[in-house]
């Protein structure tokens, strides 16, 4: 790079540089610009963002918490009130009191509360299982924390658990196990016998639990089960969850980690490095949000089996074979009564020619790519007129 003065201004001339990556993170490395804003009028039914906004009294009592001076650094652990609201909100929901001041850190949004945790709990060469398919953000996070990845395949079309592989892959070098129920992407549910299963393997051989339970309140054909609410399992348990997923707030990145004060120890210590304190408005707002009435529960979990039906009924509508969803609001398809050659190749298809964006779900498997060629994932985190107009734009697909 040099430098061209002139009388009244420098311009900067530029040479071509290659991109650069530290080694940790090389194979990693994706593009993160490309389909994530599309002014082409496509409908994005790839990434979970909703194209409509959280509940207004949320939105009220942001505003009004910037109105009433909460402007300034939030303590590392968490605004008390909210930090109350969760500790209340987890007993609700878990029957487990947990001490709001010791025992919950609130976060910059689920993805920070895995961070910190990796980071905070996790050495160099520890050995972390993950399921796959699995959201990208695990592997990212557990690599910077120097982690050994081992990943176990969940299959299609049920993703039960194999029990025995797992028995047979846990070592004395296993420090934690990631749990994440609803799963991302395949909607499953882990059921009471397989979370039994995980607690005795993980009581046995001293392995920690890292459960991610952004997808909680949105159970459609089962109850969800907290992890840390089995029997021996508290102690030894990181349940994580944010406001993003529940409310349709994803772009306040308000979340938090619940973990006795043994864990909450390391991860608060990795926590004040990253980002130490989230927004002070947002998280005196989120208090107010999790204080929500039953009746917000139900009236969205009802919503949301209403957008999940419109969109399982009109893939299957299009030729895709269907795997519904028990959780969360993704859904896997298989794309190939269509005849393409692979998932990246419907995807881009699908894209260009149809107008409806999906995300090829081999880029959630953690082994092996060809695992996750047959499959797509959309999600219906939408209104229900986008629903119906991806479907309809679907209906041209020719097998």
């Amino acid at each position: 790079m040099s430098k061209v003065s002139t009388e009244n201004e420098t311009t900067i001339q530029k040479t071509h540089q290659p991109l650069q990556v530290a080694k940790r993170l090389e194979h990693l490395q994706k593009d993160r610009g490309g389909a994530s804003n599309l002014n082409d009028g496509t409908i994005n039914l790839g990434r979970g963002i909703p194209n409509f906004d959280g509940p207004e009294f949320i939105k009220e009592a942001a505003i009004q918490a910037i109105r009433d001076g909460n402007n300034q650094y939030a303590p590392g652990k968490g605004v008390s009130d909210l930090n109350i609201a969760i500790a209340e909100r987890f007993k609700k929901d878990t029957g487990l009191v947990v001490d709001p001041y010791k025992e919950v850190t609130v976060t910059s949004g689920c993805l920070e509360a895995i961070a910190a945790t990796a980071l905070g709990l996790i050495n160099p060469g520890d050995e972390v299982i993950l399921f796959s398919p699995s959201y990208d953000g695990y592997v990212g996070n557990f690599a910077l924390a120097g982690a050994k990845i081992i990943s176990i395949t969940l299959h299609p079309p049920h993703f039960v658990v194999p029990i025995e592989e797992l028995k047979s892959t846990v070592s004395r070098n296993t420090r934690a196990i990631l749990i994440n129920t609803p799963h991302n992407p395949t909607g499953k549910m882990f059921t009471l016998e397989e979370l039994n299963s995980i607690a005795a393997l993980c009581i046995e051989n001293d392995v920690l639990v890292f459960a991610d339970e952004v997808y909680d309140k949105l159970a459609y054909d089962m109850e969800h089960i907290s992890m840390a609410s089995l029997p021996g399992m508290y102690e030894r348990t990181v349940t994580m969850n944010s406001l993003a997923k529940t409310f349709s707030l994803t772009g306040w990145k308000i979340g938090w980690a619940i973990a006795p004060p043994h864990l909450t120890w390391g991860l608060r210590q990795a926590h004040s490095y990253l980002v130490f304190s989230s927004p002070t408005p947002l998280q005196c707002a989120t208090a107010v949000a999790l204080r929500a009435p039953d009746s917000y529960y139900v009236e969205q979990r009802r919503d949301y089996m209403a957008k999940k039906e419109i969109l399982v009924e009109g893939l299957k509508a299009a030729g895709f074979k269907v795997i519904p969803p028990n959780g969360g609001f993704c859904v896997l398809a298989d794309h190939t009564p269509f005849g393409l050659e692979n998932d990246v190749s419907f995807c881009e298809y699908l894209h260009k020619e149809i107008g409806v964006l999906a995300i090829p779900c081999s880029v959630f498997s953690l082994k092996n790519p060809e695992e996750g060629k047959n499959l797509v994932r959309f999600v219906f985190c939408k209104d229900d007129e986008t629903l119906r107009e991806a479907v309809q734009r679907m209906k041209k697909l020719k097998k």
